[in-house]
């Protein structure tokens, strides 16, 4: 990491890693600051967690069928994976039932992320309508928050207490989101149109480096690394 990015992630809090199994930050602090290009909606430190295949696609299928025909998005790679809280909390913000388009075309898909930026209005209804399916778990004073979750598959409900490494839901892609991910941030307000973002480190997770898992420990992983975290370490 670049030395300004390390100077901001000097203070973060230590969190569990959220997904099991092998992933891409391809948004991620690790490489720049403001991980998504803004601090609008405490993104400032967010992470973007998608599994892909060879050559970095989203889907088994080639690039030329995925980009030309498109592919069904419950097929694509990590859409369905268990997404864990990192802290012990209270669930503060679950919301399910938002739809997912059933097909994926990048060229589509990228067009309605743009459209939707352009057409963002700061309320409460905007924020849902980017964000999708979602829990936010209040942990003192930090708010973790899921984003574009699967439909249907919130686990918790508002007032219940978590424990890290307990499911809040399921890898999908609701809301404002180009292939199924998680999106992850923590804040210091449970509205994001309030909060300011608070950055974050793993605690421990896999690297692929020189043809090995190699162990990172309070470590944030850049775009360009394959990172896992296996479920026998929960």
């Amino acid at each position: 990491m670049a030395e300004n990015h390390l100077a901001e992630l000097a203070d973060a809090l230590v969190v569990d890693f959220p997904l099991r199994g092998e992933w891409y930050a391809v948004r991620s602090p690790g490489s720049r600051v403001p991980s998504h290009g803004t601090d609008v909606l405490a993104q400032r430190y967010a992470f973007d967690l998608q599994r892909l295949g060879p050559n970095r696609r989203p889907h088994p299928a080639g690039w030329v069928r995925t980009l030309v025909l498109g592919v069904p998005m419950r097929e694509c790679f990590g859409w369905g994976e268990h997404v864990h809280s990192v802290l012990d909390g209270v669930v503060v913000a679950a919301l399910d039932g938002v739809p997912e388009r059933t097909w994926l075309h990048p060229a589509r898909e990228l067009w309605h992320a743009a459209a939707a930026g352009v057409k963002f209005q700061p309320t409460a209804a905007g924020v849902r309508r980017l964000v999708g399916n979602h829990v936010i778990v209040r942990s003192n004073a930090v708010y973790a928050a899921y984003a574009h979750l699967a439909p249907g598959s919130v686990r918790v409900d508002v007032g219940q207490h978590v424990k890290r490494g307990d499911v809040v839901g399921l890898v999908g892609s609701s809301g404002n989101s180009t292939a199924p991910h998680l999106h992850f941030q923590l804040m210091d307000n449970a509205d994001p149109l309030v909060a300011r973002a608070l950055p974050a480190v793993f605690a421990s997770y896999d690297v692929w480096r020189h043809g090995q898992w190699q162990q990172a420990q309070n470590s944030v992983p850049t775009t360009a690394e394959h990172i896992r975290l296996m479920p026998s370490e929960d």
